[in-house]
């Protein structure tokens, strides 16, 4: 059994995953406080992290000292000093872009030391109050209302145990934009790719218990659960979908511990059999499309996606318009808002100058992000996965969150997604929908929101006038 080998596009350095092997039992707390002394005793202080963050000119961190944020950003992580406000500005704005990697002498991960800042902060006082419970209920729900019953269970019920050489690993919330995972699957299908899936609440890869509700020792509980789920699939690789699961997995807990797989992105195999000339598109799509691109480790995926659709024939590719975060939604971009407002703007005035026939999206978080920018401007919004489909000559999983956020009325959106809800055993009134879709549909628990969502929240009377129903949230097991 060895360590997670960390995602391609996934920095390991000092203080990094492969440092952290020391014998700790299991536990998160601990391993996570070796894993700071090591970058404490490995920084020399330059500041050049802060100097090339761009969150910098945007957050309190922009008038700070690069050299003293440093040094306070450790004191507080490693000696429990206080934070001032640039250092704990910039802890908060982080948007993971992992930029500094690359820029340090010392090649410590900046990202990674404000990962474990991050997590330190949240143990002392959450502003996400019951955030798995109100994600795993938010999921469920949008899954209900864009899938039919046999695709929420391919989606949400966990796998039986089997032997197979690949598990595509979704995570959680690419369930809601389930379109893209089932594009992929039927790309993977197509190469008869072997492979069980796994995604959900109930494989969450445990960032939701640490990195935000503050919860170390169930974190790890939940990390270790979610790889001995892909354990007993016996699997050579595991193909991951979700950038926070790769980052979380093989980078903040890498070496946490022990597997006999190869943690991977999906769309690596992609390029392999691409490059194998097992993987073909035989139906050309005379499009002009931007892609939507992240840098950091989403550089590696961006770079991926280019050159499979670079391979699509007529399909061209204008312009890979790069955001510096390593995605869109609440633990990228949306961290520092200011500075996704102002780029996604640009991109899309860019696609609008560039006049093409589509904007093509990368991650889950990009796809709802951009869906939201270039709402009433005309832009057709596509994920890659829509374009790999057709260009094999199948037809893409319909888009039902593009199509539910185009009604761009409430009322409208319960009148249609209900059949679908009752269809998937999630019964609620009309009314919940009405008043909180536009939260469910913006991820408003990652901000705090949400709170019909949380505690014993029940949905509404259900159509045949019983009692109210809970959309129960799948907590993970040991066993999970």
């Amino acid at each position: 059994m060895s360590a997670v080998e960390p995602q391609a596009g996934v920095a390991v350095a000092a203080g990094g995953a492969a440092a952290d092997t020391a014998a700790h039992a299991g536990n998160l707390a601990v391993y996570l406080r070796e894993a700071a002394k090591r970058i404490d005793e490995a920084c020399v202080r330059c500041g050049r992290c802060v100097e090339v963050c761009p969150v910098r000119p945007l957050s309190a961190l922009k008038d700070a000292d690069p050299v003293a944020t440093v040094a306070n950003v450790l004191d507080a992580l490693v000696r429990d000093a206080r934070l001032d406000d640039g250092a704990a500005g910039w802890i908060r704005s982080c948007n993971s872009c992992g930029i500094c990697i690359d820029e340090c002498p010392e090649k410590i991960n900046p990202r990674r030391m404000l990962t474990l800042s991050t997590t330190k902060l949240a143990s002392e006082g959450t502003k996400t109050p019951e955030l798995f419970k109100r994600m795993s209920r938010s999921i469920k729900l949008m899954l209900a209302m864009q899938v039919i019953p046999e695709e929420f269970k391919r989606l949400f019920i966990p796998e039986p145990r089997r032997s197979v050489p690949f598990v595509f690993y979704a995570g959680c919330n690419p369930l809601k934009t389930p379109h893209l995972l089932f594009n992929t699957m039927m790309v993977l299908d197509a190469l008869g790719i072997d492979y069980a899936f796994a995604g959900g609440p109930s494989a969450c890869c445990g960032v939701i218990a640490a990195k935000w509700e503050g919860q170390i020792e169930q974190g790890g509980r939940v990390a270790q659960s979610v790889m001995r789920r892909f354990d007993k699939f016996e699997p050579q690789r595991v193909l991951n979908w979700c950038p926070t699961c790769e980052i979380h997995l093989g980078e903040t807990l890498g070496g946490f511990t022990e597997s006999g797989f190869q943690f991977d992105h999906v769309t690596n195999l992609l390029v392999e059999r691409l490059d194998a000339g097992e993987l073909c598109f035989t139906h050309p799509l005379p499009r002009r499309v931007v892609l939507h691109g992240h840098v950091g480790s989403g550089a590696q995926v961006t770079n991926n996606v280019a050159r499979l659709l670079g391979a699509i024939p007529k399909l061209e590719v204008v312009e890979i318009l790069w955001e510096q975060a390593y995605t869109c939604g609440a633990s990228g971009c949306a961290k520092t808002p200011e500075l996704a407002k102002r780029e996604h703007a640009g991109q899309v005035e860019a696609a609008q100058r560039h006049g093409v026939d589509a904007f093509v999206t990368l991650y889950h978080g990009c796809h709802q992000a951009i869906l939201s920018a270039a709402k009433g401007l005309g832009l057709d919004v596509l994920n890659f996965t829509d374009l790999l489909v057709e260009a094999m000559g199948a037809t893409p999983h319909a888009d039902a969150n593009k199509t539910l956020r185009a009604l761009d009325d409430w009322a409208l959106v319960a009148e249609t997604a209900g059949p679908w809800l009752k269809a998937n055993g999630v019964d609620i009134d009309a009314d919940f929908l009405r008043e909180n879709g536009a939260e469910i549909f913006s991820a408003a628990e990652f901000r705090g929101g949400l709170a019909c969502l949380g505690g014993e929240a029940k949905f509404g009377v259900s159509r045949a006038g019983g009692p109210r129903r809970q959309a129960q949230a799948s907590t993970p097991s040991a066993d999970s």
